[in-house]
């Protein structure tokens, strides 16, 4: 029977030769992650079950990035809850504040290989899909069955395979990319789907690349983000990861199977205008907006190749002195290459804000937050109302390489 990558992760998983979509199967689950702002209810409802052990602590990642360092006395709670959990189950892929966002680290780290299905108590879990894993956002009570079983069931997803072609124009990135797929086909457009991304272009793109595709396959409503893996994800596993993995590829006739052509040669840059990821215009259309912040970070935009994107477009100039802008790698090991590298230094000669390894304002809830009338321009992947801060502000979504464009002129700026 052909299948999917999907299928045939899921197939596996359940312990059968075939699944086919809208079945619904029993999984085992390969890794489970949980952080700092979700971890304590999914805490809280394992103990409700009365178990005194978690089925395998070795398969649970906890790391604290939402709220890092504790922004409040709720905060500092929550970790203490987590820290507490940490050492009674013996759980030792633990990352504290120190490490960095979640959706990075763990492939930094090598908790992710290709046939695995990874679970988060965070909605951009399928970023980890990029190498080749099926990945998916969870709830906090379903994770504390997780927690007791090792299993959760799905329902197959059918799959929309992104067929991505042509060559990318200096300053168009994998964010331009996702954007422009996400304003033609809607918020809705993949609901539950597969969002599988290959063509030449997508084989083309470094890993971190294709972490931003499937890191934002939630925003066009997809269960999972899929890359299929290749000797680029082989070698990204080098020394980063021991797990024996296996390999699956999409069979073009599974029946599940269907298939967007995207062409890139003419793609411009992408923005993401409020209040929602959808409502996608070329920057040609919104350029000269006014904006009072920029964030560059996040776990869609905030690894070393979008620092180099931004440190190379901003050395030698200065931040508008009419607005603020944060920098936040997203990982310690981003901060620290960045630093070797003396990308850090061109952000805050330029006078740009650096901050720890965390979520940043991406979530409205801790760092950097706009106020009433203000207007953000993020590389992040979301802009709903409040989302960074006040219902009465603005949030704009770009790539790395608009924001640095864009935090010299105080207005968003085509980066060409």
């Amino acid at each position: 029977m052909a299948m999917t990558m999907a299928e045939k992760i899921l197939a596996k998983a359940s312990g059968n030769k075939e699944s086919e979509a809208g079945e619904i199967i029993m999984a085992n689950i390969d890794v489970a992650m949980t952080h700092d702002l979700t971890g304590p209810l999914s805490v809280e409802s394992f103990e409700k079950i009365g178990l005194k052990e978690v089925w395998d602590p070795e398969k649970i990642v906890i790391v604290f990035d939402h709220q890092v360092p504790a922004d409040s006395i709720d905060a500092a709670k929550n970790h203490m809850i987590m820290r507490k959990f940490v050492k009674e189950q013996g759980i030792h892929n633990f990352y504290d504040v120190r490490e960095g966002v979640c959706h990075q680290v763990l492939p930094e780290k090598g908790h992710v290989v290709p046939g695995e299905v990874v679970v988060g108590t965070d909605s951009h879990t399928c970023t980890h899909g990029a190498l080749g894993a099926f990945a998916t956002g969870i709830g906090s009570t379903d994770m504390a069955m997780v927690f007791a079983t090792g299993k959760l069931w799905f329902k197959v997803p059918e799959t929309i395979k992104f067929e991505i072609t042509g060559k990318l124009q200096e300053n168009v990135f994998a964010k331009d990319v996702v954007l422009d797929i996400i304003g033609k086909i809607g918020a809705d457009g993949a609901t539950y789907k597969a969002c599988e991304f290959g063509g030449e272009t997508t084989r083309n793109m470094t890993i971190s690349d294709r972490m931003v595709l499937c890191n934002m396959a939630i925003e066009m409503g997809g269960k999972s983000g899929l890359v299929e893996p290749d000797q680029k994800t082989i070698n990204y596993l080098k020394g980063r990861s021991t797990k024996p993995y296996e390999i699956m590829k999409t069979d073009s006739d599974a029946l599940s199977l269907e298939t967007m052509y995207v062409d890139v040669n003419e793609l411009e840059p992408q923005i993401a205008c409020p209040h929602n990821v959808d409502n996608v215009k070329p920057v040609s259309e919104v350029e000269g907006t006014h904006i009072d912040q920029v964030f560059l970070g996040s776990c869609t935009n905030g690894r070393l190749s979008d620092l180099r994107t931004a440190a190379k477009i901003m050395k030698g100039k200065e931040v508008s002195k009419n607005i603020r802008m944060l920098v936040i790698p997203a990982s310690r090991e981003v901060y620290s290459k960045a630093m070797d590298e003396g990308l850090l230094r061109t952000f805050v000669d330029s006078g740009a804000l650096v901050c720890n390894p965390c979520c940043g304002p991406c979530l409205g809830g801790h760092i950097g937050l706009v106020g009433p009338g203000e207007v953000s321009l993020s590389t992040s992947n979301r802009n709903f109302k409040g989302r960074q801060g006040s219902p009465d502000a603005e949030v704009y979504l770009s790539s790395a390489a608009v924001a640095a464009a864009s935090a010299i002129t105080g207005k968003i700026t085509d980066p060409r």
